[in-house]
């Protein structure tokens, strides 16, 4: 099962690197992706453990955030793009009902109506900071975009783009359905970072058509991830975490894969309206919704 599961993400791999991948609404990596390059942030490492809250006025009402301390590097650069106006005049480019809406592409200040968004960036991307499972995918999570495993082991965050869970309530099967697939997410992300050191050795044997070699490496990465995770304890779900995916909801099955670096304190209920506007085959609201103003406020 794990060879069968490996090698169709080898292929994966080998093709999204080769710049033939596509983003897929269904798939848990590809859900909330942007197309960032994989240049490093040069943002400062902060020390600061220090909430910090931040007002989203919108064209459908007022979203207050909370920037959580313990992700300093999010949080810094998050005010930094607000405190110099860049989130002014963009837009909610991708909203999905019963799952998140995101914004924070630069290319959606100017974009005409039925343009596909998603692929702008700043140029950087900041590095992960996945405080899990003390942060998790609640609704009303405040989390960073980024490109999938395949091409972005380290699941480095987009410089700019930002979603906020909505999601939905969790049943008690659907909770230990996602538990059983923890173990081979991390199994599959370990397998992706051991693919991508040995790319171009895998490149020369496609080029060169040796299938045995690609093989051969392919179960000798394997029993790297197998030997890695042979005394590793079993990713649960704590408690409270169940619980608060049975009564409030969210998206589990993006948990230790996204940086959340914060919440929603106020104005659910504008989440909630724009996660409810009709949306084209790109998942783009038919009518802008528009971020007019970001300021950093004081604890509501």
């Amino acid at each position: 099962m794990l060879k069968k599961l490996f090698s169709i993400l080898a292929l994966s791999v080998a093709l999204s690197a080769c710049g033939t991948g596509t983003t897929s609404e269904s798939g848990a990596q590809n859900a909330t992706d942007s197309t960032d390059n994989s240049t490093k942030d040069t943002t400062e490492t902060m020390t600061s453990t220090t909430d910090k809250y931040v007002e989203i006025k919108t064209s459908e009402g007022d979203i207050t955030v909370c920037l959580y301390g313990d992700t300093p590097r999010h949080q810094a650069n998050f005010l930094k793009l607000v405190n110099e106006g860049f989130y002014n005049g963009t837009l909610f480019h991708r909203v999905i009902n019963e799952f998140m809406i995101q914004a924070g592409d630069p290319d959606s200040k100017t974009a005409k109506p039925g343009q596909q968004l998603g692929a702008g960036d700043l140029g950087y991307t900041l590095e992960a900071e996945i405080v899990y499972p003390k942060h998790f995918h609640k609704r009303g999570a405040l989390a960073a975009a980024r490109q999938g495993d395949q091409v972005n082991p380290e699941r480095r965050s987009s410089g700019s783009q930002f979603y906020i869970v909505t999601g939905r309530k969790i049943t008690a099967p659907e909770m230990q359905q996602i538990e059983a697939r923890f173990a081979d997410s991390e199994k599959e992300a370990e397998f992706t970072r051991l693919v991508q050191q040995n790319m171009s050795q895998i490149r020369a044997m496609q080029a060169n058509g040796d299938q045995q070699g690609l093989y051969s490496l392919q179960s000798r990465l394997i029993q790297e991830v197998e030997a890695k995770f042979a005394d590793k304890p079993k990713l649960t779900l704590s408690e409270d975490v169940k619980a608060a995916y049975k009564s409030v909801g969210g998206t589990p099955h993006l948990d230790n894969q996204y940086t959340v670096f914060g919440e929603v304190v106020k104005g659910m209920d504008v989440v909630e309206k724009i996660e409810k506007a009709q949306t084209d085959g790109s998942d783009r609201p038919v009518n802008d919704i528009k971020v007019l103003s970001m300021k950093v406020v004081d604890k509501p």
